[in-house]
């Protein structure tokens, strides 16, 4: 009685010439109609069936491991899992990319430490689009050095080094360039005139000439080698404030930090600034004035209208005591920090008033400039 009560699984095969009810009526035990049904497949783990034979215990259920799905492949065979899409680092647009290389053929240029001019860059484009953007994409991108080339400046006051990057970097500086600029340009003030579209410097002197008619004192000041002395901390943290674009973090310190190659090939390692002659140096050098300047002088000094071209500035005062106090205010705002983020360079500030005469200027020689937090610091002004 317990053998007959057991799951029928575990019952014992059917012997030769034994057939079952169902099967003798020519149906299976699940009441489909088999032809030719075998009966000696055993348990279920015997021999395999045929193609017209179904296991003595019924169908297998679908889904079972092993069993192919016919309706897979025209052959039989069982579908394999297609590779799954690798995920870049970086969403870095191919559509940006592509309009910065259109950006820098545009403006053409010399070639950098590789000299692969423009033109040999336009030879291989999409290749070297393609594999520029991939390298972005994965972080595995690192600019080359940047060529130095000397340019003598105006009046005979010496030279100016510019920093010429490689073509494939000024088309990744160029990129993200774009990107901040399409942040920045929005919050940036209304008198800053340098490197921004659709301004100039006969914009900033036609506001400058109408603005000394109104105000007699004026204070210029000339912030001599800003490119070459913007400490890489402060302008990270700016850069930071304004873009959650990892990968625009991650080139800007790499382009801030790579050396610059001098004409007898000695690589100069650089901790400070932002070479002049670079794509991205101009709206960084902004992003940095507008906090260094910009927003201070309006907070402290409302009535002192002023004008900017990048680190060329004009301020407008009523009064003699007016111009004074702010020429103080700029000196005093190196407070303690002077000792960590000074940066030394020479310079002039002039305190000029219009009277019946002419002209007349007292000027002040500006022996340090401490660039800190949200201002330049001046230091060591003597009055002449």
């Amino acid at each position: 009685m317990e053998q007959e009560n057991l799951s029928s699984r575990y019952r014992r095969p059917v012997e030769m010439g034994e057939i079952g009810p169902l099967v003798a009526r020519g149906r299976t035990p699940s009441g489909g109609h088999r032809k030719g049904q075998s009966t000696d497949a055993g348990h279920r783990d015997g021999p395999a069936c045929s193609s017209d034979e179904g296991p003595v215990m019924g169908l297998e259920p679908r889904g079972r491991a092993g069993q192919v799905d016919q309706r897979s492949t025209p052959s039989g065979e069982e579908l394999k899992e297609r590779p799954k899409q690798k995920v870049k680092s970086f969403d870095v647009p191919k559509r940006l990319v592509f309009e910065a290389w259109e950006k820098v053929q545009a403006n053409k240029g010399a070639p950098g430490v590789d000299a692969v001019s423009i033109a040999e860059f336009a030879r291989a484009e999409r290749d070297n689009l393609y594999k520029l953007w991939n390298r972005m994409s994965s972080g595995s991108y690192f600019p080359g050095p940047v060529r130095a080339v000397e340019i003598p400046k105006d009046h005979g006051a010496g030279v100016r080094t510019l920093g010429v990057p490689n073509t494939v970097d000024r088309v990744s500086q160029t990129a993200a360039a774009m990107l901040l600029e399409e942040k920045l340009e929005p919050i940036f003030h209304p008198d800053s005139y340098g490197y921004r579209p659709g301004r100039s410097a006969h914009d900033a002197l036609g506001v400058t000439r109408k603005r000394c008619w109104a105000q007699d004192w004026v204070l210029d000041i000339d912030v001599r080698s800003f490119f070459d002395s913007v400490p890489h901390d402060l302008l990270l943290k700016a850069v930071a404030h304004h873009t959650d674009e990892r990968w625009v973090l991650l080139y800007i310190e790499r382009w801030l930090k790579a050396p610059m190659q001098m004409r007898d090939g000695t690589l100069i390692a650089r901790d400070k600034g932002t070479p002049q002659g670079s794509p991205v140096s101009p709206v960084l050098a902004n992003l940095f004035m507008h906090y260094a300047f910009d927003r201070w002088i309006d907070r402290e000094f409302p009535g002192c209208p002023w004008e900017r071209y990048a680190d060329d500035i004009v301020a407008h005062c009523d009064t003699e005591e007016q111009a004074r106090n702010l020429r103080s205010a700029i000196a005093s705002r190196s407070g303690p920090w002077v000792s960590s983020y000074t940066l030394t360079r020479p310079g002039s500030c002039f305190v000029k008033t219009r009277t019946d005469r002419g002209m007349r200027s007292m000027s002040a020689s500006i022996s340090s400039v401490t660039p800190l937090g949200g201002a330049w610091h001046v230091v060591g002004v003597a009055t002449s």
